[in-house]
């Protein structure tokens, strides 16, 4: 069992990541500076969607892109694995 600390702890950071990913996009977005790829920014938030919804939420960032209305389904498919986890473990 000492692995679940060790995994929680990498998918915290992960989502940490996402997080910064999105902010980082939306300050160079308001400087006309190098922009992160929207493809890029989704596979962070595949693997972060938490970090990903709350940087969308709190920036106002990518709220509009349709491609980026997959974040919310990516945030839902964790929860609904993370459950399935749980169970297993139970």
């Amino acid at each position: 069992m000492s692995l679940l600390p060790a995994a929680i702890t990498v998918y915290l950071l992960v989502n940490v990541v996402s997080f910064a990913a999105f902010r980082r996009d939306k300050r160079s977005a308001e400087r006309s500076a190098r922009r992160t790829s929207e493809r890029r920014l989704l596979v962070l938030a595949l693997f972060g969607p938490f970090g990903a919804a709350a940087a969308m939420r709190v920036f106002r960032h990518k709220t509009q892109k349709a491609k980026f209305r997959l974040v919310p389904l990516f945030l839902c498919l964790h929860v609904v694995l993370a459950a399935a986890l749980v169970l297993l473990l139970l």
